[in-house]
């Protein structure tokens, strides 16, 4: 894991990581921005990993992610369809998973407690992007050992949240290209599961995510190969 870094409790510590966000993203095109702000939540913060995802219709769209261990975490929940980036995105507050090896974490989320510290994670911190009353999206930050956020680490991480949500609302107006944009086709895969069954949205990706469960396989793979017609839900072909 990452030393912890000892920034205060001040406002002055406040106003130095908004700077020092700023400084990340100057020059960032609209597509570069989630990737940035991965790179500069690791650099501000005590985490081990850290991804940026919108959620759209029950589903964790990645937009970017620090690595590997980052990325499996986001496919692990796309999956299941459960775990803290869909409680932050479904209640629009902050969850704070401080130790998913053992007691009342490990026990909100079992299946994907499991396989999450199987990939070597150990703490989860979730923030929703948006409004009170609107989530457009998560932060999703973790580290490889059980732990507390501070709180003037949780301040910085708001900051954070902050300035990704007006990112991606940038993304949104200027209608710009996403990074990861491959996760569109679970939407489109869903509604391939709905045609083909004859089911609304919310069974279609039920069966989505099911199928992926038992083939031990990520969402978007499967949803690829959905796209593309060489899986069918309908036993024909």
């Amino acid at each position: 894991m990452r030393p912890r870094h000892d920034r205060g409790d001040s406002g002055d510590g406040h106003d130095r990581a908004a700077e020092e966000i700023a400084g990340w993203l100057w020059g960032a095109g609209p597509d570069e921005v989630p990737d940035r702000l991965c790179r500069a939540a690791i650099r501000l913060l005590p985490v081990t990993g850290v991804s940026v995802s919108l959620y759209a219709r029950g589903v964790p769209v990645r937009l970017a992610a620090s690595g590997a261990q980052a990325a499996r975490l986001g496919d692990i929940q796309a999956a299941l369809g459960d775990g803290p980036c869909h409680t932050a995105a479904l209640t629009h507050r902050t969850v704070l998973a401080d130790d998913l090896t053992r007691g009342p974490d490990a026990a909100r989320w079992p299946v994907f407690a499991q396989q999450a510290t199987d990939a070597g994670v150990r703490a989860v911190y979730v923030l929703p992007l948006g409004a009170a009353a609107v989530c457009v999206g998560t932060l999703d930050l973790h580290r490889d050992e059980p732990g507390p956020l501070g709180a003037a680490d949780l301040r910085t991480a708001r900051v954070l949240a902050r300035v990704t949500t007006a990112a991606l609302t940038v993304l949104v107006r200027e209608d710009a290209p996403w990074p990861g944009g491959r996760q569109a086709e679970i939407h489109q895969a869903t509604g391939v599961v709905m045609a083909q069954l004859g089911i609304s949205a919310a069974p279609a990706l039920a069966r989505l995510r099911a199928h992926a469960f038992a083939e031990d396989r990520t969402i978007r793979d499967l949803a690829h190969e959905v796209v593309r017609g060489r899986i069918r839900f309908d036993g024909e072909g």
